[in-house]
């Protein structure tokens, strides 16, 4: 029963985003909501300006109508849920609203740092009350080994730093036709399997859903790519994988499950410090995939390459958690 829901899961939020890009790309068209490209970004990137962004949008629906409708038909959703559906529509909803200043009031970087970071914390924090009062746990386990250490009151301060730091993570990889929705893919993919393997079924088949939907949507967004999910839904995406690490109890293996996000977050922040200490960049330009564009790689093998890279971390994960 339970292995036909997690099917039906996946086809179903796949089909809803195939079946309403065709009618919302149009309609993001005829409403002018085309990615702004950034002047300092790789050259080649100038013909995609004009493309519809906002697609988050698509990739939402798709996952909150497919994981109510199945976790129903499961069981009755609970606060475990709740709490996935309020921090993936909460960060979604400030990518929204970082998106529409970019394309309809034309200020090209959308809200300020302050801003986002602003309701990056408080959606984080009011994520731990609600946590904290229906009774999980405090403790961060290290992967792999039968050891835990309980941060108690202090792990507000940690959830805050991974659902915000994930959630820019995903956001910074959201450069390239495909990159994020396909690695997206493999690391839900990877946390469903996690998940089940915990009896955590609620979990995981809000990660199917996820699944589906960014795979549907990667129909859309390959390249050469028809639409992009715009921090609509990377910011959504990256607070979504955050809260399932949190609520599994897996948070440090994220740091393996989304390596490809980690690796390309630590590009920017190494060149940032070697930048300002040395006034020499180490990478041709950050984050990470546009590097190797400009040292000559088509776009459509940087992106394979970071999907294999994704797998294999995936992989990595599951092996570590399952078998060790």
């Amino acid at each position: 029963m339970l292995e036909q829901v997690i099917l039906f899961t996946i086809i179903m939020g796949f089909l809803i985003c195939v079946l309403l890009s065709p009618l919302f790309i149009p309609f993001l068209r005829r409403l002018k909501f085309g990615q702004s490209i950034r002047e300092e970004g790789p050259k080649s990137h100038q013909k995609k300006s004009g493309t519809p962004t906002m697609g988050g949008i698509v990739i939402l629906l798709s996952i909150v109508i497919t994981t109510l409708v199945m976790t129903g038909k499961f069981s009755e959703p609970t606060v475990t849920t709740f709490l996935l559906l309020f921090v993936t529509l909460g960060y979604g909803l400030l990518g929204f609203l970082d998106d529409f200043i970019k394309v309809v009031m034309k200020r090209n970087l959308g809200l300020t740092s302050k801003q986002k970071l602003v309701g990056q914390i408080i959606i984080a924090i009011i994520f731990y009350i609600i946590a904290n009062k229906n009774g999980f746990s405090t403790v961060v386990e290290i992967p792999g080994l039968n050891f835990g250490f309980d941060l108690g009151w202090t792990y507000v301060f940690f959830i805050i730093f991974w659902l915000v730091g994930f959630s820019n993570a995903v956001n910074l990889t959201d450069g390239l036709d495909g990159l994020v929705s396909g690695t997206a893919a493999i690391a839900f993919g990877a946390f469903a399997v996690l998940a089940w393997n915990q009896s955590e079924f609620e979990i995981a088949i809000f990660s199917v859903a996820i699944v589906g939907a960014v795979l549907g949507f990667l129909v859309f967004n390959a390249h050469p790519a028809k639409v992009f999910m715009g921090d609509t839904g990377s910011l959504a995406l990256g607070g979504a994988i955050a809260t399932i690490a949190i609520l599994t109890k897996l948070e440090i293996l994220l740091i393996i499950v989304g390596g490809v996000f980690v690796l390309e977050t630590l590009s920017v922040i190494l060149q940032v410090i070697s930048f300002k200490t040395t006034g020499k960049r180490i990478f041709k330009m950050s984050p990470l995939h546009h590097h190797y564009e400009l040292v000559g790689w088509s776009e459509w093998r940087v992106v394979v390459t970071f999907w294999t890279v994704g797998l294999l971390f995936a992989m990595l994960a599951i092996y570590i958690e399952v078998w060790i």
